[in-house]
């Protein structure tokens, strides 16, 4: 299991997002449209995982879309929403996670469209569970492609350059009220480990607040950025190539 991405809600555009971090020296591509759920984002690829900032661009759809993730963006609207982890056996997670008590969503199709008009597809898992200010679970990805051709493809497009395969991330912070209670759960939910090769999870406590993913830290982090009421540590040095 790995981390694949970081759900990041935003008010701003896509376009908007990408200039934001590519002027605090992060090379940040705009991604595309998922037309089927009216939203559309920019991200920010890493060595390994990846930053999605995801923003409504059709309210309407937005609305009438049954998905559990817009269902989140809209009910948050702005900061970070949730986590994604990667997979190669959706089915047989799906299975495990049913026999362990959790109600799933199913395995669910998905697919965005790039600028150029290529179809990227996946396939999604989430835990079933009502929309809320406690900790959402984390949802499941499986890709078409594997990350080998997922990043050629990557670097054919421009969506990513070679420095951003040296950023890598170290930690995520989670802000809940009772950090045992969640860790249980999440250790549960991954299949028995918090420390991933990707990146480690802690769970801080907190009182009175919305629990969500509160802070992300970046190895040989050394400057702190608030974006859009999400909490970065960031490399001192961006990795824009001159």
């Amino acid at each position: 299991m790995l981390l694949d991405h970081i759900v990041h809600f935003i008010e701003e555009t896509p376009e908007q997002a990408a200039a934001h971090w590519r002027g605090k020296g992060f090379y940040a591509a705009v991604g595309g449209r998922h037309e089927q759920w009216g939203t559309h984002n920019a991200l920010l690829y890493l060595k390994n995982c990846y930053i999605e900032w995801l923003a409504v661009e059709k309210m309407d759809v937005a609305r009438s879309a049954d998905h559990p993730l817009t269902a989140l963006l809209l009910h948050d609207r702005k900061g970070f929403g949730t986590v994604c982890f990667r997979t190669d056996r959706i089915e047989a997670l799906d299975e495990r996670l049913t026999k362990e008590g959790f109600k799933t969503s199913g395995i669910l199709n998905a697919q965005r469209k790039t600028g150029s008009g290529e179809v990227i597809r996946w396939r999604m898992l989430f835990l079933s569970e009502e929309i809320s200010d406690q900790l959402p679970a984390p949802f499941f990805i499986e890709w078409e492609e594997t990350d080998e051709m997922r990043y050629e493809s990557l670097r054919e497009r421009g969506a990513i350059q070679p420095a951003n395969e040296e950023l890598e991330l170290d930690l995520l912070v989670f802000g809940v009220r009772d950090p045992e209670e969640s860790r249980a759960k999440w250790k549960r939910i991954l299949g028995g480990s918090l420390a991933l090769p990707n990146g480690q999870i802690e769970f801080e406590k907190i009182a009175g607040q919305k629990e969500r993913l509160q802070k992300v830290v970046f190895k040989q982090s050394g400057k702190e950025e608030t974006y859009e009421a999400g909490v970065y540590r960031l490399p001192v040095q961006g990795n824009i190539e001159n």
